[in-house]
């Protein structure tokens, strides 16, 4: 079975950068992103309507390539969390997460019992369709998958080292956007609130062993987080992203046509 080499690197103290998926999930997708140089595609159902008989393709497909398949479910329940592993994700982010107890039953819902509740599956797309001995599959399984909790609450926030704590979260990912709009200074990242949120998530994460992690619009951005100790980058969006480079194309040509 295919280990998960983001997660690996990250519990080992390194970095780990690839990009979001909101908008493009063309065949081609996985094949651009790993000839970018992309270790993972995060892909988002939440923002985008996006349903597992889309997403389970571009699983496939990242699965030829190494790149690492993670899917961003739009809610805290088993069945998407759940499904979407068993499609073929090797890992989850999920959104407003607001305390330990919501974090101990996502990490369950990514465990088989006894260490958690997921319902068993074998030979189906999670496991690559093949044989092999159940209980050394459950146990690569657990170690393989990435959980990714999203610090995007003012709850969320005040309980972000509890959150840290939980075992079997990995990754704590700060949802830069919602926060600020939870802490009542809407896309103000420069606010002390915000700068203050950004070294209490680096924190946690750091006293616990775990990673924290950010999508950067830009290079820019990318260096500053991980200046401020984010060892998990996201390029995204990549509708902006081709919208920015378009628009930049096309006012530099207005601009030569015009002279």
């Amino acid at each position: 079975m295919r280990e998960n080499a983001v997660k690996k690197r990250l519990a080992a103290g390194g970095k780990a950068f690839g990009s979001m998926v909101f908008e493009f999930f063309t065949p081609g997708m996985p094949r651009i992103l790993k000839n970018a140089g992309a270790e993972f595609a995060l892909y988002c159902m939440e923002h985008t309507g996006t349903g597992f008989e889309t997403l389970k393709p571009q699983f496939a497909l990242c699965r030829a390539l190494g790149v690492i398949p993670l899917v961003r479910v739009p809610a805290t329940e088993y069945d998407l969390i759940a499904r979407a592993l068993d499609c073929g994700a090797l890992g989850i982010m999920v959104p407003l997460v607001d305390s330990a107890e919501q974090a101990q039953f996502i990490v369950s819902c990514t465990r088989y019992p006894p260490a958690g509740r997921r319902g068993a599956a074998f030979g189906f797309a999670h496991d690559d369709y093949e044989g092999g001995d159940v209980v050394e599959k459950i146990r690569m399984i657990h170690d393989r998958t990435l959980v990714i909790a999203m610090i995007e609450t003012r709850k969320g926030l005040d309980n972000v080292e509890a959150i840290a704590a939980v075992a079997g979260v990995d990754v704590l990912w700060l949802g830069h956007f919602d926060l600020t709009n939870f802490l009542g200074i809407p896309a103000q990242f420069q606010h002390p609130l915000y700068r203050d949120a950004l070294e209490r998530i680096v924190g946690a994460a750091e006293r616990n062993g775990k990673a924290a992690a950010y999508m950067a619009a830009d290079e820019a951005l990318g260096r500053e987080y991980l200046d401020h100790g984010f060892r998990m980058i996201a390029t995204g969006t990549d509708q902006g992203m081709l919208q920015n480079a378009i628009q930049h194309n096309i006012a530099a040509w207005k601009t030569s046509a015009s002279r």
